[in-house]
């Protein structure tokens, strides 16, 4: 079986935690689990006005073509999804990409049309049986457990209300004492209260810290988490959580789709600021065209082009290939706010380009009341480190790119380049060249 991206980049990182350049990417095709209907996004065939949606089958074809594409590192799926082309398909039998599921699905992201739920504190709950995401059907045997996905995302959100927090931990616990004896992996998803006025906006992303901290203290090493996936919510937070525990990998979700900008230049800060993970649902299935967009967030994430120079060249990508963009490019290159939250009724986050003051911090031990309600926040934010100038569009080069000595890149058999085996620079070189950048 073909070596895994995640488990190569998730071993270089705690061998050198804060040396490794190494960077994880998601697509979290999961939203089944939330929207229903409406999970695969707006059909784009015309409709004389009335919107329409994607099929089931059209957004499975879409997880398909980003898995082959081989750019990102996971891909996240409702139990059915992974059961359709992780145990039936075997679609990641020959990639490098980790087929992964969601674990549960707390009332906060249950979302049909014309529901109120996520207006309540969340409440946790479980739609998927771990057997189901590894073997298919309950009650696996050792030997099949290897059949469908080992890995899940598993959610909290932490509300300040105590007997509601109270019953997130207690079913958390409750989950990880049956990963663990099943050997199903997991990563943690926090995510920002989803009710407005129980805590201090200012205090919020420190509150989040230390939540996350002291619950993770009472789990040894095999009940942890591979990773953490939360809302970025500035340096101050980001640094502040990735110093405390280096080895608590840390990671940002992309929210609501906003603007191309938004989404290249939230993973350029993140990275930045010591995250090693981004998983991207909305941003990357509302976007034009999908794996021109997965292109771009790769090349970004290994460091080799800037949020504002990626817009540009994203645009001139769309252009050549004859697809409209949602917005003129001088528009997508604006920041808006977006929802961090899947009923978008809690904390929303804008990154600016330009640098703005930060908060400061509380001392670790100062408690802050609630009281405030829920409203958007300027995250504290740097100016970015411009890429090249690159303007490019796509080309047809070849399968295999050979390096700058004259070395092969590592193939799969048939000659598809192996990521799995590309150590960082291999990578940026092969993709400069696939997408016309140069050596």
């Amino acid at each position: 079986m073909v070596t895994k991206s995640l488990d190569r980049k998730l071993a270089a990182i705690h061998a050198d935690p804060i040396g490794c350049k190494e960077f994880i990417l998601a697509d979290a095709k999961d939203a089944d689990m939330a929207f229903g209907i409406g999970a695969p996004g707006r059909s784009p065939e015309a409709h004389s006005g009335e919107v329409r949606f994607r099929t089931l089958e059209e957004y499975r074809e879409q997880i398909r073509q980003n898995t082959r594409q081989g750019l990102v590192d996971i891909m996240l799926m409702s139990a059915s999804s992974n059961y359709q082309l992780t145990i039936q398909e075997r679609l990641f039998d020959d990639s490098h990409v980790t087929p992964a599921i969601r674990a549960n699905d707390a009332t906060d992201v249950h979302l049909a049309r014309g529901s109120v739920y996520a207006r309540y504190p969340a409440q946790p709950h479980r739609s998927a049986l771990l057997d189901h995401a590894m073997c298919g059907h309950v009650d696996c045997s050792p030997e099949e457990r290897s059949l469908g996905a080992d890995l899940g995302l598993y959610s909290v959100t932490f509300n300040n209300i105590p007997e509601h927090d109270f019953r997130t931990l207690e079913r958390f616990h409750q989950f990880r004492e049956e990963a663990e004896r099943k050997g199903f992996r997991y990563f943690l998803e926090v995510f920002d209260p989803n009710v407005p006025g129980t805590i201090d906006p200012d205090v919020l992303p420190h509150f989040l810290n230390d939540m996350i901290a002291r619950m993770l203290a009472g789990v040894a090493g095999p009940g942890r988490p591979v990773f953490l996936k939360i809302v970025y919510h500035g340096p101050r937070a980001l640094e502040e959580l990735v110093r405390y525990d280096p080895h608590l990998v840390v990671g940002i979700l992309g929210g609501s789709a906003g603007t191309t900008f938004d989404a290249f230049h939230l993973l350029a800060e993140a990275r930045k600021y010591g995250a090693k993970v981004a998983l991207y649902g909305r941003k990357i299935n509302n976007a034009e065209n999908q794996l021109a967009f997965i292109q771009f967030l790769r090349l970004i994430a290994d460091g080799q082009i800037g949020a504002v120079e990626a817009v540009r060249a994203y645009h001139a990508v769309l252009d050549r290939l004859g697809i409209r963009p949602h917005r003129p490019l001088e528009e997508d290159l604006k920041p808006q706010a977006t929802a961090m939250s899947y009923g978008g009724s809690s904390t929303s986050v804008v990154v600016p380009p330009t640098p703005a003051a930060p908060a400061k911090a509380p001392s670790p031990g100062e408690n802050g009341d609630g009281g405030a309600s829920g409203r958007s926040l300027t995250v504290a934010s740097a100016p970015s480190k411009a890429g090249c100038d690159c303007g490019c569009g796509t080309c047809d080069g070849p399968t295999v790119a050979k390096d700058r000595d004259g070395r092969s890149f590592p193939t799969l058999p048939g000659g598809m380049p192996d990521f799995s085996r590309m150590d960082v620079a291999q990578r940026l070189a092969y993709h400069r060249r696939r997408l016309g950048l140069g050596s």
